[in-house]
């Protein structure tokens, strides 16, 4: 999974995409490892000023990906559909699934012979709708943001061990757990916040709201220093700025 250029482990992908007890492990994985996270200017939404009002940090996270389910209800020849349909891929060898791709809205869906077949790639619900043609339901959402100031993941985690884990030797991000609602937080010091696990985007803007005020709590300020010269003692004009 790559995020902001950083290639993050296939557990956490995975863990950031559940597709619901149909879903296998592989299917996670083969998610995890397509996943392209970029990340929004801040104080727009869609191109346009955001609303205070819904949004009193001034960040409004981007929908990055949704995962959403639906049932057909009737056994399908896989093999048929391979054969027949356009930009479809079935090596069974490797993943019980017809693969198919579109182009419009570019979405990827995961046909299953039990009839279960899940999308993802849809960046609204109105695009997994018109990608999936059908009553579907949606597992997971995936969105992100920049809070444009850097954290110290250490103390956050310190303070927050009920929610949080940092083990910076497996994992570059905080994993925060928030309770309500049921939504998982990767946090990096550069910034960068991913969340996933929400099935309505407003669960999403509610849950960075909650978190918001705990990472300025732990910004890292900017503290000046100067380089002292043996000869000419401190030099003013070689101050420079130092995250502390």
């Amino acid at each position: 999974m790559l995020f902001g250029g950083t290639t993050l482990p296939k557990a956490s992908a995975a863990a950031a995409v559940e597709v619901g007890k149909e879903s296998d492990g592989s299917l996670c994985s083969w998610l995890g490892g397509r996943l392209k996270i970029q990340i929004p200017e801040h104080g727009l939404e869609g191109g346009q000023p955001v609303d205070l009002s819904r949004h009193p940090s001034g960040i409004v996270p981007t929908l990055q990906n949704i995962v959403s389910t639906v049932n057909l209800d009737c056994k399908l020849d896989l093999k048929l559909i391979a054969l027949q349909a356009r930009n479809a891929e079935y090596t069974p060898k490797r993943f019980a699934a017809v693969i198919m791709r579109r182009r419009e809205p570019k979405t990827t869906a995961l046909i299953f012979a039990s009839g279960k077949m899940v999308c993802t790639g849809a960046k609204s619900e109105e695009q997994s709708r018109l990608a999936t043609r059908k009553d579907f339901k949606i597992q997971n959402i995936v969105a992100s943001c920049d809070v444009k100031f850097p954290i110290r993941l250490e103390r956050d985690a310190f303070s927050h061990d009920a929610f949080s884990s940092y083990e910076p030797e497996l994992f570059p991000g905080l994993i925060y757990r928030m309770r309500q609602p049921k939504i998982v937080l990767l946090i990096f010091v550069s910034r960068k916040i991913v969340l996933t696990g929400a099935k309505v985007r407003e669960e999403t803007y509610t849950t960075f709201e909650n978190i918001y005020p705990v990472l300025t709590e732990f910004r890292k300020n900017p503290q000046w220093y100067g380089i002292v010269h043996p000869r000419h003692g401190f030099d003013q004009h070689s101050i420079a700025p130092c995250t502390l």
